[in-house]
Order: structure tokens, then C-alpha cells, then sequence
């Protein structure tokens, strides 16, 4: 599989992108095209001839990570991003990932590649850890102000993932909501709740936010606005713990004597909260394989980002979520069967 890699997105870009690339041809032996500025990228790559497995397409300008997605769409039409994806387009790539601005990475990546048939908004599918295996967290930020059917299609896209690439037999859904009586929550989770009960998915009914970490269920569903925020609220829990807990350790000699018996569970524990471990969150009900990774993405979170995005295609993840979704609408009531593709 070939991958592009927009080589100036991130916080530490081109440096970062580039270490992760050659780790992850090394690890998975793929193929991959870093997008950006070729002098700064060969700097990186050491000079010389290029590695094997990696090759180089030069673009004049980037995205910033405060720029417009506005902006960056109609004027930056040679951006690493932006050329990126158009090699996802013209078929030179198989899928692409990108670390930089996020919301040009999904504005760019939805105009240029297009919806799947049938998919009204794309929905940001955000792999988490919980105390049993990962679940998959569904709208993590994309479409912020959702109807109801679009909480179906995101139930149907986050199933198809957590089945498809994370391995899933027949994968539980849950609606994130305030309480888990079918009759609580606003409009929208009510009438979400009926479009997911009445599908063929595996749906177990509304789950609260405090069981999203126990393992409840393979994927949560919710919109792009409550998405982000538990996304946000769990990655700064993550590091709040972590800071407690070294100084809890480090504060007294009780406290070092504790970590001396406890130590040999921490690298499996940390090994679970390293959002490095996912890579980056594939950008769903697009016609394509598009992978968005943290802007702080480590060279191990680039490496895993590509795992991702070579799986994400070799299993052809963008042809099964088309088929979800068309079942899915077709079951769905006639009043919101004929659901309409937008750009905006």
C-alpha cells in the first residue's frame, strides 16, 4: 500500500513525520510518500538517495495550525495536505495521514474525496482506552450540530471500524446520553434512540458518560460537539493522573516504597493511556482512507497513524462502510431514507 504523508503537519513537523515514516516502512514494509517541502524533508531523510520504501512530492505551501479550513480549501491549493489527499484522489495513494490542522485536514479531505453514497456528514471515529480492550468513540469533532440520522450513520460507520480494522465480531453500540432510561435526554438522543434501536446493529441502548471507560461497549455514538469534549476531558484526565500520581511517588518514602510493588503493571497500564499506541482517527464516510493524527504526534504516533491507514485500506474499510450505510438507509423509514450528500 502506498501512503501519503503530509510531512509539515504537526508541532514538530517535518522532524517528527519523517522519523515516523521510516520507522513505520521499517516495521510494516509500506510504502511512503512524504508530502512538503522536499529540501526540508531531505534534510531531514539525511541526503543522498532516498531510502527504499520512501519516496518525496514537493509542495510550495503548508497550513498552519491556527489558518482557517476556509482559507486553507480555496487558497492553498499546493499544501502538503492539500496534495496529499489529491494523491488519494487520483489513485497514487491508498490513504493519507495528516497531524497538521485538523479542521483543514477534514475540510479538505470531505471536498476533495467526497461522501460515500448515502453518508450526509463525516464523523470522526476516535479510538480510546478502557479497562477492557479499546472502544471507538463516534463523532469525536467533525459534525458538531447533528440530526438524528446522523447519529445512525455514525453508529454504522463506528461499527463497521470497530469490526473491520480493531477486529470486533459483531460489535455493541451505545448512544452517549444523561441517564440510561430510552426516555432521557434531549431530542436528539430520543430520536437517535429509535433510528439505532429499529437498525441492524448490535445496540445496546443509552450509556453514560462514566461507563464509557469501563468497556460498555465497542462504540459510543454521539455528536462532534459532546464527542470532543469527552475526547478533550479524557486525554486531560489522562495527564492529570499521570502528574498526580508522580507526585504521590516521589513526595514521600511510603510513596516510593509503593511504586517499588506496584511498578512491574505500570508499562502495561501506560502502554493502554499512550494515545500513541492508535496513531491518529480515521475521518469517516468519506470516499477514501483519511487519517487524522494529534498534532503533538510523537514519530511512534506517525508509525501507528500509517498502520492504521494501510489496514484501514488493505481491508477496504471505505467499500464496507458504503454497504453499512445503504442497508442501513434502506431500512430506515421513508422519511429519512433519502438522505442528501453535502460538502458544506
Amino acid at each position: 500500500m502506498r501512503i501519503a504523508l503530509d510531512a509539515m503537519g504537526g508541532d514538530s513537523a517535518p522532524a517528527v513525520t519523517v522519523r515516523g515514516a521510516l520507522e513505520a516502512v521499517e516495521a510494516f514494509g509500506l510504502e511512503v510518500i512524504l508530502v512538503g517541502d522536499e529540501e526540508l524533508v531531505r534534510r531531514e531523510l539525511g541526503g543522498g538517495t532516498l531510502p527504499s520504501g520512501i519516496r518525496v512530492r514537493h509542495t510550495s505551501q503548508l497550513v498552519a495550525m491556527d489558518e482557517q479550513p476556509s482559507a486553507a480549501l480555496r487558497r492553498k491549493k499546493d499544501s502538503s495536505i492539500r496534495v496529499a489527499v489529491d494523491l488519494v484522489k487520483n489513485g497514487e495513494a491508498d490513504a493519507v495521514v495528516s497531524a497538521g490542522n485538523t479542521g483543514a485536514a477534514m475540510a479538505i479531505s470531505f471536498f476533495v474525496l467526497g461522501a460515500i453514497d448515502g453518508v450526509d456528514r463525516p464523523g470522526i471515529a476516535a479510538v480510546m482506552p478502557s479497562a477492557k480492550d479499546p472502544f471507538v468513540l463516534i463523532d469525536a469533532g467533525a459534525t458538531v450540530d447533528c440530526r438524528p440520522v446522523h447519529l445512525l450513520q455514525f453508529g454504522v460507520m463506528g461499527s463497521c471500524y470497530a469490526s473491520t480494522v480493531l477486529g470486533r465480531t459483531r460489535p455493541t453500540v451505545g448512544l452517549l446520553g444523561i441517564g440510561e432510561e430510552a426516555g432521557k435526554g434531549n431530542e436528539l438522543t430520543k430520536e437517535a434512540f429509535k433510528l439505532l434501536s429499529d437498525s441492524k446493529l448490535n445496540f445496546v441502548g443509552n450509556i453514560e458518560g462514566k461507563e464509557m471507560f469501563s468497556g460498555a461497549v465497542d462504540v459510543v455514538v454521539c455528536d462532534g460537539f459532546i464527542g470532543n469534549v469527552a475526547l478533550k476531558i479524557g486525554e486531560g484526565l489522562v495527564d492529570a493522573l499521570a502528574k498526580m500520581l508522580k507526585q504521590e511517588i516521589s513526595g514521600s518514602m511510603l510513596g516510593k516504597i509503593g511504586y517499588m510493588f506496584m511498578r512491574a503493571g505500570l508499562p502495561g497500564i501506560r502502554k493502554k493511556m499512550d494515545y500513541a499506541e492508535y496513531g491518529g482517527a480515521p475521518l469517516l464516510g468519506i470516499n477514501g482512507v483519511s487519517i487524522i493524527s494529534h498534532g503533538r504526534s510523537t514519530a511512534k504516533a506517525i508509525k501507528n497513524a500509517l498502520r492504521v491507514a494501510d489496514d484501514s485500506a488493505r481491508k477496504n474499510l471505505t467499500g464496507i462502510i458504503g454497504a453499512g450505510i445503504g442497508e442501513a438507509m434502506h431500512d430506515a423509514n421513508p422519511d429519512i431514507s433519502g438522505v442528501t450528500v453535502n460538502a458544506a
